[in-house]
């Protein structure tokens, strides 16, 4: 059968021609899967925690070592992804404004974390900043120490978070138009004007994204941590090494009523977070 014999849809009569389902069938399909793969697991995770009366639940999730742990996860799941905001965007910069030997091996290198398991990453980690380490020996002479220590956690999930932000700025600095660039130049304006009236207003919003990405990766990264970290309580255990603490002890409840704070301390970040980045989008095209 000739491309020239197939009936030609009539556009003139009824709904138009569409290669896709319609909205119905697609709005039922996508909310089917999300509730499958997400709605589902996490409401189970709640329905566990109700299980618990408000004084043991309570006390789970505000004892000491807890809180410690809290301020752990988050605090240098902010710090890595505040980095890779400033690196990333140098990165991205460079892969998308210069041209020189080996750039499409530093462009795929990128991507790494996203394809090195977890675990490898946080034993290669350990290896570089230990005592004995590459890294870690002439630190150490220095006086900084890396490995088992909070630092340590902010390096790894620095390694981690880094292709969120490249990849996010990278299509946008690819789109932006240089002429704008050379006609802010050509009306006298500094590369350092240049940069923060013209460019940083178009880039900002993926900025905001690959950080937010970036952070959201971090607060539940554990299998590149818990080789670095030391996991030492008080000190450098993280949240997500606690919650396998309490199912390897039996304590379901107490693990789920850990996990529902850090869903909902990370939910609440990650909203608050997305509602700045639609006012700097409002703002940028105003």
């Amino acid at each position: 059968m000739s491309v020239a014999a197939l009936p030609v849809p009539n556009k003139t009569q009824g709904a138009p021609f569409r290669v896709m389902p319609g909205f119905k069938l697609s709005l039922g399909f996508t909310l089917f899967y999300l509730a499958l793969i997400v709605l589902i697991p996490l409401s189970a995770v709640f329905l566990k925690t109700f299980t618990m009366t408000w004084p043991a639940f309570w006390s789970a999730v505000t004892s000491a070592r807890v809180m410690a742990s809290y301020r752990l996860s988050f605090g240098a799941s902010l710090i890595a992804a505040a980095i890779n905001v400033v690196f990333g965007a140098i990165v991205a910069w460079v892969l998308v404004r210069y041209t020189f030997p080996g750039k499409r091996i530093v462009d795929a290198l990128v991507d790494l974390p996203f394809a090195l398991p977890t675990a490898v990453a946080g034993i290669t980690l350990t290896a570089l900043y230990s005592t004995n380490g590459w890294f870690g020996q002439y630190l150490e002479a220095i006086g900084l120490k890396v490995a088992f220590t909070p630092l340590g956690i902010v390096v790894a999930l620095t390694f981690i978070g880094l292709p969120f932000v490249v990849r996010t700025v990278q299509p946008v600095l690819e789109d932006a138009e240089r002429e704008l660039e050379e006609a802010a130049a050509s009306l006298g304006a500094t590369s350092l004007q240049t940069f923060v009236r013209v460019l940083f207003p178009t880039i900002l919003p993926a900025l905001v994204t690959g950080f937010t990405l970036a952070f959201a990766r971090a607060t539940g990264e554990y299998g590149s941590v818990i080789f670095i970290a030391g996991n030492m309580p008080m000190v450098s255990e993280i949240t997500p090494l606690f919650i396998i603490t309490k199912l390897e002890q039996y304590d379901y409840a107490g693990a789920t009523a850990i996990a529902v704070v850090m869903l909902v301390a990370s939910f609440l970040l990650l909203l608050t977070i997305n509602l700045l980045q639609v006012w700097t989008r409002r703002k940028s095209g105003k």
